[in-house]
């Protein structure tokens, strides 16, 4: 909507009767400003391609692949062993070097296995389940961190967008104060430090674009790191604080947080290894069988044979292991129980923080804006009645515009807060997933 500025040069009229009518025009009929945005990237857009573009969730899928394949051998035997050799070779005399004329000598072929019972392989097999239960713990802390940054990425430019909204939009009206002004000057009917305040007032103006701008620029940079993908601009549209999860129940925010999920996958983990601990005190022995080849007028061997370690020091060898590996488990035990207090006091925290800032959002609509506003239009009044000066019309303007800047930034602040609280949280498909792996 464009606004036309008519000087006037009646000489009835006060000194700046004119140039207090230009001004009226342009602060009343003043276009706002249209930021145009087509496909705007969406909050939920965002999420997704964050979790397939970033490489530390793939990094975290590897760690799983890898424990996986691990937990696949820790159940088996270990491979048998082949035995081959000559034994009691003659090394002078008539039948120095041969293998076949001397009654002790025989060529041996054997085979030899460790055997490890199944009660031990079943605790291996079962730690090998929890380490890879604790990498998907891993990867799961690894999605949420990137779901979490990628949102605060993409709350930040959006009310960045807002903010410079609202800056080009003071440059636009005080463009419009600067040419009526200028006008009015020409006509003799404004002052040249009507001019320069008007000037001023244009370039502070500008300068807050420029800044506004550079924000907005840095806010489009970090979302283009976390979602792969530049965006020039996201959807308007913030995302409903009041759906936070700050009354999840403590079995609910075990299944869904990542810090929950990793701390109990860590005791879990530690309780295997103690247990496994208690059954690697007793050895594996070894069995061993073997055929002997002796010369054509000797008879052939066969041989059995058993080997047992003998734990000679087990007080300070094995018991100390089962002693160390129950006091991590205790110490998993402790971590997770720390762990749940600090995660419940955090969202706590977070939870007063997010109601507290839409209470001070609440009073900025109910009271500050609407009195700012009342200031800009007393301002105005008393301008055009000639009881007032152009420069309280443009601070009053001002302050409203810091007024409206300030309540942006408490909206992003209640944003955040609630990404904090929400997308930590992993998607409930992934924690029922996870749930169903255990």
């Amino acid at each position: 909507m464009s606004t036309l500025y008519i000087p006037f040069a009646d000489a009835d009229r006060p000194r700046h009767g004119g140039l207090r009518l230009a001004l009226l025009a342009a602060l009343c009929c003043a276009s706002t400003l249209a930021f145009g945005q087509a496909a705007n990237l969406t909050l939920d857009e965002a999420l997704r391609l964050a979790s397939r573009a970033s490489a530390a969730s793939r990094a975290a899928q590897a760690s799983v692949q890898a424990s996986t394949e691990a937990a696949a051998r820790a159940g088996q035997l270990p491979d048998p062993m082949l035995k081959l050799g000559i034994d009691n070779v003659p090394l002078s005399g008539p039948d120095q070097f041969s293998t076949t004329a001397d009654f002790m000598t025989m060529r041996k072929l054997g085979i030899e296995q460790q055997w490890v019972s199944a009660d031990k392989r079943a605790a291996r097999q079962l730690r090998a389940s929890r380490a890879v239960e604790a990498e998907q713990g891993a990867q799961l802390d690894t999605v949420a961190k990137v779901r979490a940054e990628a949102g605060k990425a993409w709350l930040s430019m959006l009310y960045a967008q807002r903010g410079l909204r609202l800056v080009r939009q003071l440059e636009q009206e005080t463009d419009a104060d600067l040419r009526a002004v200028r006008a009015s000057h020409r006509g003799a009917q404004a002052t040249a430090a009507d001019v320069l305040q008007a000037q001023l007032e244009q370039a502070q103006a500008s300068d807050d674009t420029r800044r506004a701008e550079l924000a907005l620029q840095a806010a489009r940079i970090t979302l283009a790191r976390w979602t792969g993908v530049r965006a020039d601009a996201v959807a308007d549209a913030a995302p409903q604080w009041s759906t936070h999860s700050a009354t999840t129940t403590e079995a609910a925010l075990e299944r869904r947080h990542p810090t929950a999920i990793a701390a109990q996958r860590a005791l879990a983990l530690a309780d295997a290894d103690a247990a496994l601990s208690v059954r690697e005190r007793s050895p594996d022995w070894t069995f061993e069988a073997g055929f002997s080849q002796r010369g054509s007028q000797y008879a052939n061997m066969f041989s059995f044979g058993v080997s047992i370690p003998l734990t000679v020091n087990r007080g300070q060898r094995q018991d100390r292991e089962v002693a160390e590996k129950s006091a991590m488990a205790t110490r998993a035990r402790l971590l997770r129980d720390d762990a749940l207090l600090e995660l419940r006091a955090q969202r706590d925290t977070m939870a007063l923080e997010l109601d507290n800032t839409r209470q001070r959002i609440a009073q900025y609509d109910a009271d500050l804006l609407p009195l700012a506003r009342e200031q800009v239009e007393l301002a105005t009044a008393a301008y055009r009645s000639g009881a007032g000066s152009l420069s309280a019309i443009f601070k009053a303007r001002r302050t409203l515009l810091e007024k409206q800047l300030q309540r942006n930034d408490l909206e992003k602040q209640a944003a955040l807060a609630w990404a904090r609280l929400e997308l930590d949280l992993i998607p409930t498909d992934m924690a029922q997933a996870a749930g169903d792996a255990q």
